[in-house]
Formats: structure tokens, C-alpha cells, sequence
């Protein structure tokens, strides 16, 4: 399995492999929605400084996860949000998902970044360091529909303290809908 920092990200084949696998588990509008959003911060992903990362199992992309920046107003510290993440529906439960979130966290924090959000299940991220936040930590860029989604961690030796500021995320993710 390679894991990697996806310079050049086919940006078709990652697309195809985040409709299918939300289409898979989600049900098809959510793998049109996830699929559209996946699309859209490619194509953004030069300019915002999102990064991609992949795992590659014999020449087949088997996961891929996209980090982009959310930044405070009033605060520092590098922030990236985790979002989306998705592992090929025949691979789950193979670790894949758990060792391309470490590999993609230890690259942010070799490159800077202090913290580390996502929003998604407190159970599957919890197993690569996600803890639970209340929007007193870290404010959400949108209306959290699912709230004690909202997890993430601190890269470095501090402890998280809370980011100071409103919250604003890529373009593409500033979407009432996806949140």
C-alpha cells in the first residue's frame, strides 16, 4: 500500500471513487452530493491550498481524503478541516481509512499545521486521535446539524485551546448542505 500526498490528483478517478463509495452507504443523492463537493475542491485545490491524500494498492486508488484550510479571524494557528474521506467500499475494514488519516495528520504536522478538524463519527475518527469539541473550542463555519460531529485535535505538544475568531472554510464547503 502506498500513501501519499497526491500532487497531481486524477481528479475523475477520485471523484468516481468518493460518489461511489457515499452512493454505496449513503444512498445515490448523498454520492451525487459528496461526488459534486469532491469535484469542486479539486478544482479550487491550487488556490486554496487544500492538499489530497491517497492510498494506492497496486496501482488502484483504494481511499483518498481531502484537507483544506479553515481559518480563525483572530487566531494564528494553521487549522486544517478533514473533509471528505472516503475508503472503496469493497476495502473496508482493512485499516486503509484509519493509516491514510495518520499518514495525511503526520504529513500536516511535519509541514506546520497546529490543528486538526473533522465532522464526522466520534468512533472512527476517535481511532487517529479525534476527540470531541463544543463550538467554545472551535466554532463551525456553518450550522452543525449533527454537533457532537465536530471533533479534531491538536498537532503539536500544546493542548487544544480555543481558536479565537469566527470560522471560515474553502468555498467549496461553504455550503449550508454539507454540514
Amino acid at each position: 500500500m502506498l500513501y501519499a500526498e497526491a500532487q497531481t490528483p486524477n481528479e475523475n478517478e477520485i471523484t468516481k471513487l468518493f460518489t461511489e463509495t457515499f452512493a454505496a452507504s449513503e444512498g445515490e443523492a448523498e454520492g451525487v452530493l459528496i461526488g459534486t463537493l469532491v469535484t469542486k475542491l479539486l478544482k479550487d485545490q491550487k488556490a486554496d491550498g487544500s492538499r489530497v491524500f491517497t492510498a494506492i494498492d497496486n496501482g488502484t486508488l483504494v481511499g483518498a481524503v481531502v484537507f483544506s484550510p479553515l481559518l480563525y479571524a483572530d487566531d494564528p494557528r494553521i487549522v486544517h478541516l478533514l473533509s471528505p474521506m472516503a475508503v472503496a467500499t469493497e476495502r473496508h475494514g482493512e485499516g486503509i481509512g484509519q493509516a491514510l488519516i495518520t499518514y495525511a495528520l503526520n504529513t500536516l504536522r511535519n509541514t506546520g499545521t497546529d490543528v486538526a478538524i473533522t465532522y464526522g463519527s466520534p468512533a472512527f475518527y476517535g481511532k487517529t486521535g479525534f476527540q470531541p469539541l463544543s463550538e467554545s473550542i472551535a466554532s463551525a463555519p456553518q450550522a452543525l446539524s449533527f454537533p457532537h460531529g465536530w471533533i479534531g485535535q491538536s498537532l503539536t505538544e500544546a493542548p487544544l485551546t480555543p481558536l479565537r475568531g469566527p470560522a471560515t472554510c474553502v468555498s467549496a464547503l461553504n455550503d449550508p448542505s454539507v454540514w
